[in-house]
């Protein structure tokens, strides 16, 4: 039986920081996207594989890649493969585009609802589909919403982590999670409120991602692969 999740025993001993490699160049509904290269980072990638090794019984390789190692290109396959082309990056866009409450007006004395902002749907819809998966052992790769924006570029500004466990305090809750840009540390956590879905609601976090918000998460489509060598 698999033991539970741990990013000091079951991430990648490097962190999400690469030389100039070859961009990553993705077609999608909204056209054609460049990923970047890789020095913009690998997290879905990374995220992606790790639980995959996770899911083998095996431990992630603790050497960095080289361009032309085999695992290198498993990360890039992998970080592709976290997009979901092309329903991930719809949803990535949709998400982008969206207020963070939701959006409303009266009329008559009632509230009349326009539309659902990201905070009720990370909250009301992602969140018990996550918490169910991590309640089974189940550890869960997260698309991060970090910012609001209507250009196509700005997609490969958004994060992929790797939720393995939370907690509960009435209606504060903690995600643990492995963060690719933090390395094999215990201690990232992405902290919300949910007793006011409806309202912008603010996801504390210490993820490596600079000033950037978690503007809300949800569950990223994964199937498993076979690592290399396997």
């Amino acid at each position: 039986m698999l033991g539970s999740f741990l990013p000091s025993r079951n991430g990648f001993a490097f962190v999400n920081a690469w030389p100039t490699q070859p961009a990553v160049v993705l077609p999608t509904p909204l056209g054609t996207i460049r990923l970047g290269d890789a020095a913009a980072g690998l997290c879905g990638g990374m995220v992606f594989a790790a639980l995959d090794y996770w899911r083998a019984g095996l431990a992630a390789p603790a050497e960095r890649p080289t361009a032309d190692d085999p695992l290198y290109g498993f990360l890039v396959h992998r970080l592709v493969d976290s997009w979901h082309v092309p329903a991930g990056v719809v949803q990535y866009y949709q998400w982008m585009n969206l207020p963070d409450g939701d959006s409303s007006f009266t009329m008559f004395g009632r509230r009349v609802l326009i539309e659902r902002g990201v905070c009720w749907r990370t909250i009301k819809v992602q969140w018990p589909q996550i918490s169910s998966d991590l309640d089974r052992g189940v550890p869960v790769p997260l698309g991060v919403v970090t910012v609001a924006a209507r250009d196509p570029r700005d997609l490969a500004l958004n994060h992929q982590v790797l939720a393995f466990g939370y907690s509960v305090a009435g209606t504060r809750v903690t995600v643990q999670v492995y963060d690719p840009n933090r390395g094999r540390r215990d201690d990232i956590l992405i902290g919300f409120d949910t007793g006011t879905p409806t309202k912008p609601t603010t996801f504390e976090h210490n993820l490596g991602i600079g000033e950037s918000r978690v503007r809300g998460f949800f569950r990223a489509a994964y199937a498993p692969e076979h690592v290399p060598g396997r």
